[in-house]
């Protein structure tokens, strides 16, 4: 599914247009977006899951054109864990 098909989804389970549909994901995917940036960014939608930031070390990997070794910088990343409805709905 894409931004479009859920825009239309919500547009028609609401009853808006498909532009204040659009505004109205926007804003949503803007505050979890936002809630992440802080210091402890975590975001839990009851049922649906978690999304939390974690922090990835820093590692050594290899570059798959050449063999050679190089540095991956630590950075933050993104996890989901899907919530029991969502786990026993799929």
């Amino acid at each position: 599914m894409k931004k479009a098909d859920l825009v239309d989804k919500l547009a028609e389970d609401v009853g808006v247009s498909k532009t204040i549909a659009a505004k109205a994901i926007d804003s949503i995917t803007d505050g979890i977006t936002q809630a992440l940036k802080k210091k402890d960014g975590k975001v839990t939608l009851v049922g649906f899951g978690s999304f939390t930031k974690v922090r990835r070390k820093a590692r050594k990997g290899r570059n798959p054109q050449t063999g050679e070794e190089i540095k991956i910088k630590a950075c933050n990343v993104v996890k989901f864990s899907p919530g029991k409805k969502l786990k026993e709905s799929v």
